[in-house]
């Protein structure tokens, strides 16, 4: 199956058992309140306070858990797959981009004669800091890797939820996503 197809599928979603019980315990509730007030008490007033505060409360709770999105199951909580990598200048401005959905497997370096690579930086401005294969990314079980070549400079890694940049361990795959940086040496690759 191809990526297409697979977007084009509905993704299934995980529903918590917590939230099913809480839902099945409202139902309940809410219909002895309902069969208490319309078939044992007389007051007509009672009944329309009982009706109108159940219709709000009910109504609230739809609004609640309508706003709350349920994860896929193939992605990590809070983590997008990246569908392209862009190079960025020191102003944050794009300078390239690599589509990567579909692929497994990208080499990130300089291109040579002898060697070709898949994202090819041999005319960025630090070319000279790179390594001729720096990194490599790699997609498996619906997520993206990146692992250092043992490269020469080696590469950062800043995530989209932090400001800090840490260097990556030397052949250890590390999963990045979606608004994830890539430092390879001195140059800038954010994943979209």
């Amino acid at each position: 199956m191809t990526n297409t197809e697979a977007e084009a599928q509905q993704p299934r979603y995980r529903v918590p058992w917590w939230t099913t019980l809480i839902d099945a315990l409202i139902i309940v509730t809410v219909t002895a309140l309902l069969t208490y007030t319309y078939a044992f008490q007389p007051v007509e007033f009672l009944k329309v306070a009982v009706g109108v505060l159940l219709g709000l409360i009910v109504l609230i709770y739809i609004i609640l858990a309508y706003r709350i999105k349920p994860r896929p199951l193939s992605a990590a909580p809070g983590r997008r797959i990246a569908s392209k990598l862009i190079l960025i200048d020191e102003e944050g401005e794009s300078l390239k981009e690599w589509y990567v959905q579909g692929e497994t497997s990208l080499v990130i370096g300089k291109s040579s004669p002898q060697e070709e690579v898949d994202i090819d930086l041999s005319d960025t401005e630090y070319a000279s800091l790179i390594s001729s294969q720096h990194a490599v990314l790699n997609y498996a079980a619906g997520k993206w890797y990146v692992e250092d070549a043992d490269s020469r400079n080696g590469i950062g890694l800043r995530r989209a939820s932090s400001s800090a940049v840490q260097r990556m361990d030397p052949e250890k795959p590390h999963e990045v996503g979606v608004g994830d940086m890539l430092y390879i040496a001195n140059t800038r690759i954010i994943l979209k």
